[in-house]
């Protein structure tokens, strides 16, 4: 069942029938206006809204992805299990006051778990009208529990009959049952039954689709025609459209003044979504009043900028009204706000141009903030953090220029730059905090400075040293409850007024920026100690023996900050051999390294024991079944008698080895494997059996080095396998470094990755691999990703 319209994979009918049942009985179910369901996706801890009805989805894209981990209703549910009800926008601001900081508007919502025994899918959504002090009745949750239970089941179903229950890409979007909705017992059938079928014949990811035939705001065959009269003599624009956004109806004065009043394309209004109608109103700085209408029943006014052919921006005022079945919007002609700066009205300047004296509601600045809090709730180490700041709040408020200090050892030490001149910011690096600086007293008396040019800057500290621009410059405390954690300065190329919304906005920010960082310090911490855990777990140096030379290498993953599970062994057995042993726990994390040390401790204890091995293999499985149901890993372990090259191979679930000839012929060796570990206890591990020649060069490696996103597998192998041909007779420690220099050299790499290389060096013999066993059809490779650690940088 997962749907990819990213990647141009259809969206079945029976797939978009049965979410698109789910959310419209959840909702009719709990007396709603608007309802998602959320799945899990292909990636670990991340649920994706997979179906949304009531409202436009694409106005709500912020909101599509939920980290399992992150502080809202909907993950809460998803970890928990636990039903999570909201009456009121008060008592979601006292549990969840990250929801509320990115929609502030009263309304209630209900967050159901789909669940079927351990099997955890998804989540059902139902937004519906604040009932302030009114907990939710027991026959609501009753009957979402039951709509919940009954998509479970269906989702179950579609698992059993070989479907992946998972879902990727966009979020399809549908429109509602209108006033009449579903039946209350929240069974399918009426409207809600006809809609999820029109769901699955029209709807695509992020596409918004209304049913045939119908009139949002009005009946099928449109309002009355008294009403359609009264509104037509309206000298001003009004358009009727659904709950997701597309135009139904547009009275008189909206037809004629399509193209000189509303700025349209001079196509029909009627059946267009109102964005694509009127792309000014899709400005991101409107996007919260449209969101404010479609989730409470308070109306909306705004004035908005409308640029045409002509030098200066129209004025419009437009007003938003809500209603349950779709928002009515009114366009008239209105007077230039007195607010609007002189740069709006001059040819050629552009809508929200940076100035002295900004208007101090600059909506394209304090839009912005919505994202970037939203953002930083997803960055966990402070790169992330200063990444999202410098493509969020740079962006919102005209700058170019951003540093981050932070605060150690009674010291502020530069951790961000971007947009300075190089080199120019490292004078202050490491300043204490006596000090004189504007970067150290906003920290130190904890209030925001702002200067409106480089001069006022000079003027206030006579004799600091100032780079060539003449802009403005502000410089924000970052205090994390009541912590001090360092210092943000903002740079702009012209000078400009900082309006009272605006300081405020900032001052805000400046407090979410400094959590951020405070806790990115304390996942450093742990990821520190987790690396510190697995650099003790993995060996410190490899036996040294005659006939063999032997390199390891390990790099840990660089997109995020957890600890993976690579591991690479060389054990020296009984009869003068060694076993050479690589292996990749799934996931990552502390669990992850330290199922690693037990795996690599079992897999020495079963070779020092004199086992064989598939008997080292067995045994291993077995082992981790026991300690830790769930939890599986691959491997590959070769026992090679150095003097004469025998080598004996087993392999579970893990890529093939590589193996270069005395000549430089290099080939994937076709080694039959058995299950990945941890999984069924019955499994079995063919081995098979071969000769290694003098001076051929045997490769082992987790996937992490040949794996590409987007990319087949094979693809990768066939890179390894031409740079491991092209390394030449060099020593082993050169190939090494060879065959990880590139992936070594990532900064968003999301896997670990672990290297083996073992070379003969004695008498010739032949070098012909040889299956002695049956092949069996190999399990799939577990893989995960998770957030790694990396160190400061300098953005150019």
């Amino acid at each position: 069942m997962t749907a990819r319209p990213d990647t141009g994979g259809p969206v079945t009918d029976a797939t978009a029938r049965t979410l698109a049942r789910a959310a419209l009985d959840a909702v009719g179910a709990a007396g709603g206006y608007a309802g998602c369901v959320y799945l899990r996706s292909g990636t670990e801890g991340l649920l994706l809204m997979a179906a949304v009805t009531g409202i436009p989805g694409p106005l709500f894209r912020p909101w599509w992805r939920m980290h399992v981990n992150r502080p809202y209703p909907v993950a809460e549910a998803y970890r928990s299990g636990q039903s999570v009800h909201l009456p009121d926008a008060e008592s979601a601001m006292r549990r969840f006051p990250q929801l509320m900081a990115g929609l502030p508007f009263p309304f209630g919502s209900l967050y159901e778990p789909v669940t079927r025994g351990r099997e955890r899918y998804g989540v059902l959504v139902v937004l519906r009208p604040a009932t302030p002090g009114v907990p939710v009745g027991p026959g609501d949750r009753k009957r979402l529990r039951a709509v919940a239970t009954r998509l479970a089941g269906e989702l179950a179903a579609l698992a059993a009959g070989g479907a992946t229950v998972t879902w990727e890409g966009e979020p399809l979007c549908f429109p509602g049952p209108g006033p009449t909705g579903s039946p209350a017992d929240g069974t399918p059938g009426g409207t809600a039954g006809r809609t999820a079928d029109g769901a699955a014949g029209r709807a695509t990811g992020g596409t918004p689709v209304a049913p045939r035939g119908s009139r949002p705001g009005g009946t099928a065959d449109g309002p009355a025609e008294g009403a359609r009269a009264a509104v037509d003599r309206l000298d001003l624009a009004v358009l009727s459209v659904d709950r997701q956004g597309v135009i139904g109806f547009a009275n008189s004065r909206a037809r004629s003044a399509a193209t000189t009043l509303l700025g349209s394309d001079g196509a029909d209004l009627s059946g267009r979504m109102l964005w694509e109608a009127l792309p000014w109103l899709g400005h991101p700085a409107y996007e919260d009043h449209f969101r404010a209408v479609f989730l409470s029943p308070a109306p909306v006014h705004f004035q908005a900028a409308r640029r045409g052919p002509e030098p200066s921006p129209r004025w419009l005022s437009v007003g938003l009204h809500p209603g349950i079945d779709g928002v009515t919007v009114t366009i008239a002609e209105a007077e230039p706000p007195t607010y609007a700066p002189e740069s709006l009205m001059r040819p050629g300047a552009g809508f929200g141009s940076p100035g002295l004296g900004s208007p101090a509601d600059r909506a394209s600045a304090l839009y912005r903030p919505v994202a970037l809090a939203i953002a930083l709730t997803e960055a966990v180490t402070a790169r992330q953090v200063s990444m999202v700041v410098t493509d969020e709040l740079l962006p919102a408020f005209g700058g170019r220029q951003l540093a981050i200090y932070l605060l150690g050892e009674g010291h502020l030490h530069l951790a961000w730059e971007t947009g300075f001149p190089r080199g120019f910011l490292d004078r202050f690096d490491g300043v204490a905090l006596d000090v004189r600086l504007p970067g150290v007293e906003t920290l130190t008396s904890g209030r925001p400075m702002f200067f409106e040019s480089m001069q006022h800057l000079a003027a206030a500290y006579p004799g600091i040293e100032l780079d060539a621009d003449v802009g403005a410059r502000a410089f924000l405390p970052l205090i994390a409850s009541g912590r001090p954690v360092g210092s943000c300065i903002l740079g702009f190329d012209a000078p400009r007024g900082f309006s009272p919304e605006e300081r405020t906005v900032l001052t805000a920010l400046a407090g979410l920026i400094a959590q951020a960082l405070e806790r990115a310090r304390r996942y450093d911490s742990e990821s520190a100690l987790a690396r510190g855990l697995q650099a003790a777990l993995l060996p410190h140096r490899l036996p040294v023996r005659e006939n063999v030379v032997t390199v390891g290498r390990y790099l840990p993953g660089t997109a995020g900050m957890d600890v993976g599970g690579d591991w690479y062994d060389v054990i020296e057995a009984g009869g003068g051999r060694l076993a050479l042993v690589i292996g990749d726990v799934q996931g990552h994390g502390v669990a992850a390294a330290a199922t690693m040390g037990q795996l690599r401790s079992a897999v020495r204890a079963f070779t020092l024991g004199g086992n064989t091995p598939e008997q080292v293999m067995r045994g291993t499985n077995e082992l981790l079944i026991d300690l830790d149901p769930g939890q599986f890993a691959s491997c590959c372990y070769v026992l090679l008698d150095p003097a004469s090259g025998l080598a004996l191979a087993v392999r579970a679930g893990h890529p093939q080895p590589l193996l270069r000839h005395p000549g430089g012929r290099t080939e994937v060796l076709d080694l039959p494997g058995g299950m990945v570990l941890g999984v069924d206890a019955e499994a079995t591990y063919p081995v098979t059996r071969l000769r290694i020649e003098p001076g051929a060069v045997l490769a082992l490696y987790t996937d992490g080095l040949v794996e590409i996103p987007g990319t087949d597998i094979d693809v990768g192998v066939e890179r390894l396998r031409a740079a491991l041909a092209a390394a030449g007779p060099a020593p082993l420690t050169e190939t090494a470094d060879r065959l990880v220099a590139e992936p070594g050299h990532s900064t968003d790499r999301p896997d670990d990755i672990a290297l083996l290389l073992a070379s003969r060096t004695s008498a010739p013999e032949v070098a012909t691999p040889e299956v002695t066993t049956p092949d069996p059809a190999d399990a799939a490779r577990a893989a995960g990703d998770g957030p790694r650690a990396e160190p400061r940088r300098t953005a150019p």
